[in-house]
């Protein structure tokens, strides 16, 4: 018995085609006869189909000028004592099959030709955005041993906290910058703050797995809510009712019961990483953003996603409210979008950042900043999308270039205040520059087409 050859992949692959090619190659040329009459019948449905309209008026338009032809013909061999026209002259000349009829006389042709022509539609344009002061740094604060990623503004205004890789929560007064209290007890980066409006609590999670509750009369945590798989990344209080909802690296949102620690609702369905939560009293009532891609809306009674947003073309890492306005945007690399509550309809794009854009806030004027990773901070009309200031943040002295990363940022209450956290382990407040008007700043505004990209 003799042994089977072996022979490579590639050459039992070229056997095959080989084999292939010298079975259909007799036939190669006999191709199948064509019927004259269905090259005909498909001809004339698909110029029907893409013409019909322009046939339509070519037809009209010959009969018209056969039938002026005919009228100046006919005027020239009748005798002028004679004030009747033939009446059956024009009758040869009739189109039979046509779709709308031709009027009597030809004056009255341009209007039915006028009424066959498409509205051209007028292209939308920029309205004019509204003016804005520009923004100035004011303040950098130091005090944080690594990178400061999470900010909070008390409801009171009189100081906010922040959180950083260095695991320790600070206490800060507004007015001043100083230090007023710091808070230990995560073990790794802590990413998340939120200030009860209602309760003297302040809530933080982390890296650690972590979400916890302190009470700032005691200042000593009082809570965990135990149950995320990974790293915690953001959180969210609900503004009417006691419910928290956390976010993190295991792709799921977790609503808790602020007082009792039960997990209400586990929402899945995110693929990846949740970057960003927020809450609203009206339905949807939570809004994810995920490097996944989607924006998410869900309903917090349900505890389902009712709505999932794919625009964007990578990940969304984060989301912020309007004060005011029933809106909401999204930022991502590739855009920020604004989308319309409760639904998700998309509003706009604004683009212009060349960088990840890591954070965004809001004020009730109507400002939106977003901060990039490579310490931009843009500053829109959140109207018009109208970009009236670009910001390099300074890096502080003696940090590394790629330190230069804006991680969260937060107006305080009145608006009138941005308090940024960056990757130079600093907190930067900016303001208003008072002494700037429109004649000083003007707007530098062109009433040009704007087109807007509807994905």
């Amino acid at each position: 018995m003799e042994d089977v050859q072996r022979h490579s992949v590639h050459t039992l692959v070229f056997r095959s085609l080989k084999r292939s090619h010298d079975m259909f190659v007799s036939n190669q040329a006999m191709l199948p006869e064509v019927d004259e009459d269905l090259e005909r019948v498909k001809k004339s449905i698909k110029a029907r189909d893409s013409y019909g309209l322009v046939f339509d008026r070519v037809k009209k338009a010959n009969a018209t000028r056969q039938k002026q032809q005919l009228d100046a013909s006919s005027s020239v061999e009748t005798p002028s004592n004679e004030t009747e026209e033939p009446q059956t002259a024009i009758q040869p000349y009739e189109p039979q099959k046509s779709l709308v009829p031709i009027a009597a006389h030809p004056s009255n042709t341009s209007n039915v030709t006028s009424n066959l022509q498409l509205i051209p539609k007028k292209a939308p344009t920029i309205p004019k955005p509204k003016w804005h002061a520009p923004w100035k740094l004011y303040r950098v604060i130091s005090g944080h041993l690594g990178w400061v990623r999470c900010a909070a503004v008390e409801p009171g205004n009189e100081w906010f906290a922040t959180g950083a890789a260095d695991r320790v929560i600070k206490i800060w007064d507004l007015a001043s910058g100083k230090l007023k209290l710091s808070l230990t007890g995560h073990v790794s980066t802590v990413r998340g703050l939120a200030v009860s409006p209602t309760h003297p609590y302040l809530f933080s999670c982390g890296e650690d797995r972590q979400v916890k509750c302190w009470d700032l009369e005691y200042n000593k945590v009082i809570r965990h809510y135990h149950g995320h798989l990974s790293a915690v990344y953001s959180l969210a209080l609900h503004p009417t009712i006691d419910v928290l909802i956390t976010a993190g690296r295991d792709s799921t949102a977790r609503v808790w019961d602020m007082r009792t620690k039960a997990n209400i609702h586990t929402l899945t369905g995110h693929t990846n990483t949740i970057a960003s939560v927020v809450s609203q009293s009206s339905n949807p009532q939570i809004i994810t953003g995920s490097h996944d891609s989607t924006v998410r809306l869900w309903d917090l009674a349900a505890g389902k996603s009712v709505c999932t947003l794919t625009n964007h073309k990578k990940s969304v890492r984060s989301v912020v409210l309007h004060p005011t306005l029933y809106m909401f945007a999204s930022a991502s690399p590739d855009n920020i979008k604004q989308w319309t509550c409760p639904e998700g309809k998309f509003v706009q794009n604004i683009s212009g950042h060349s960088s990840i854009v890591n954070c965004m806030a809001v004020n009730p004027d109507g400002v939106l900043v977003s901060g990039g990773d490579n310490g931009t901070l843009f500053f829109w009309d959140w109207r018009t999308g109208y970009n009236f200031q670009r910001f390099q943040a300074p890096v502080q002295p003696g940090s590394m270039d790629s330190e230069a990363g804006i991680f969260s940022m937060t107006f305080d209450q009145s608006g009138t205040r941005l308090i940024t956290t960056e990757a130079d382990k600093t907190i930067k407040v900016y303001k208003q520059d008072d002494e700037a008007s429109e004649e000083t700043h003007p707007i530098n505004w062109r009433p040009e087409i704007i087109k807007r990209r509807k994905f």
